[in-house]
């Protein structure tokens, strides 16, 4: 770390508590320019609220905040923002219906002597600060007609005319494809250059080891280490955050292979996958593993009749039958755990019971009156049996943790009885604690007899849990590996078309 000089931000001694938790006790770190500054720990190690603090949305209880040298007061979001500091979410904090420039000048837009909003300097300056960044928009775009990456793009772009020192980037990877995300850390890296200080959040452990030159550690809300990144690896992080090796994470027991409940012969569409056939077993986890846009996707949710396919066979327990819609798919005791669990896996608005219920009300609805007594039960039966951390049944979902709310979705095709779980990233968005916990929600599946279809990105995940890997290249299967038989470089060719 001796290679930074000059001091950015540094927080000492910061202290908060809510009714009843001691969110932070003590915690210092210090950030310099030209820094990028990993934050790690498990949700409610204290990372958020330490940022709320510095950007002024939580007030601390006790500490002090000194930005280059002097000691500060900052009780506000403007008064972060004039000090220089600014952040850049997970949920991109733009105005999406007006143009990139517009948002460049949000509130502050530059007015002629006449009285007009000068455009062209609106559109000349944003012009020149993204060009600068190399980032090539048109800044009279419309900000919802661009990507999320490009949206994100924009949102950094925007702290820097506003001559941020210090940038937060919470999350910043978790909409983004590997190929914007590379476009991300080559803007990450420019900034870097030009002495910007970045503290960065992420739970893909695997990013700050690209990206970041410093790790600070916290749990339950106390400082743990903090050290350079190249002296220390993703076990021995791992171990600091939750007490825990790799290994030991991925360690679930996996039962003898029961009877065949699923097999997939020559499933087809066109443009998307061809001539897939796999089968899959009770107590039995299959990985699918292939590079973005490969195709996976796709046929887990043919398989699960969201999306049609063209042609092939699906047999449910040796009988073949027909699949056409998620209707279909559930009838036949299958359940889909989506990549996307916030637009497609959950209804956000509605509570935690609702949502467990969400796709079994037929079962303990009588003409149309849901028994309500059963709808709170079985409810209750769930949270309990997951371990789904919320303050009621009544909670909605879109207030709970990433790694709660997958175990909402579980618990809505436990009680809808399904033996058959397709699992699509679902340890994505989500800190190593909770990945935990999934992994033995997984193991718990697997003791009881049913079978899962789990993808992931992340290759060492995949590897730790799954009885089998099936390889998928441009929408066909290009390999298939057995426990034992795993080699990381031959998947990753097999993945990539590589064939000699």
């Amino acid at each position: 770390m001796s290679e930074f000089q000059r001091e950015l931000v540094r927080m000492e001694s910061i202290s908060k508590a809510f009714p009843g938790v001691q969110a932070l006790k003590n915690i210092h770190v210090t950030i310099h320019a030209g820094e990028v500054h990993a934050l790690v720990g498990e949700n409610g190690a204290g990372k958020s609220t330490l940022i709320k603090i510095l950007m002024g949305v939580c007030p601390k209880d006790q500490g002090d905040i000194f930005i280059e040298g002097k000691s500060v007061e900052i009780h506000s979001p403007m008064q972060a923002k004039a000090h220089g500091l600014g952040a850049v979410y997970q949920d991109i904090n733009i105005a999406r219906h007006l143009s990139v420039g517009e948002n460049f000048f949000l509130g502050n837009l530059p007015v002629k002597t006449t009285g007009l909003i000068d455009w062209k300097q609106v559109y000349d300056v944003t012009s020149q600060t993204l060009q600068n960044l190399d980032i090539f928009i048109d800044p009279r775009t419309l900000v919802k007609q661009l990507s999320p990456a490009k949206q994100e793009m924009v949102t950094i772009a925007k702290a820097v005319h506003q001559n941020s020192k210090l940038l937060v980037f919470d999350e910043p990877t978790a909409l983004l494809a590997t190929e914007e995300v590379d476009e991300l850390f080559a803007l990450i890296r420019k900034l870097q250059a030009n002495q910007v200080g970045i503290i960065y959040i992420s739970h893909r452990l695997e990013e700050i080891f690209t990206i970041c030159d410093t790790v600070t550690v916290l749990k339950d809300g106390e400082w743990v280490d903090t050290l350079p990144v190249a002296s220390t690896n993703e076990d021995e992080l791992i171990r600091k955050m939750v007490g825990r090796t790799i290994e030991e994470m991925y360690a679930i027991q996996h039962p003898d292979r029961g009877k065949k409940v699923l097999e997939i012969r020559g499933l087809s569409k066109d443009g998307k996958f061809e001539d897939v056939s796999f089968d899959l077993h009770a107590g039995e986890v299959v990985g699918l593993f292939g590079l973005v846009g490969s195709g996976r996707t796709d046929i887990v949710r043919a398989i699960f009749g969201a999306d049609a396919f063209d042609a092939g066979e699906v047999l449910v327990h040796g009988d073949p039958v027909e699949i056409h819609s998620p209707v279909d798919g559930i009838a036949h005791h299958i359940g889909l755990l989506p990549e996307d669990r916030k637009q497609q896996g959950l209804a956000l608005s509605l509570s935690v019971g609702m949502n467990v219920n969400l796709s079994s009300y037929d079962t303990i609805s009588r003409w149309g009156v849901i028994n309500l007594q059963q709808e709170r039960q079985r409810a209750e039966q769930y949270i309990r049996d997951l371990r789904i951390v919320t303050p009621s049944l009544r909670q909605k979902v879109e207030n709970l943790s990433g790694g709660n709310q997958q175990k909402v979705v579980i618990g809505k095709w436990l009680c809808r009885d399904s033996d058959i779980f397709i699992f699509d990233e679902p340890t994505v968005g989500v800190d190593v604690g909770a990945k935990v916990e999934i992994y033995k929600l997984i193991e718990n599946l697997l003791a009881q007899g049913h079978a899962i279809i789990f993808i992931s990105s992340y290759l060492p995940e995949i590897m730790g849990l799954a009885d089998r890997i099936i390889v998928i290249h441009e929408g066909r299967i290009s390999g298939a590996l057995r426990a034992g038989e795993y080699d990381e470089e031959a998947i990753l060719r097999l993945a990539s078309g590589i064939t000699n």
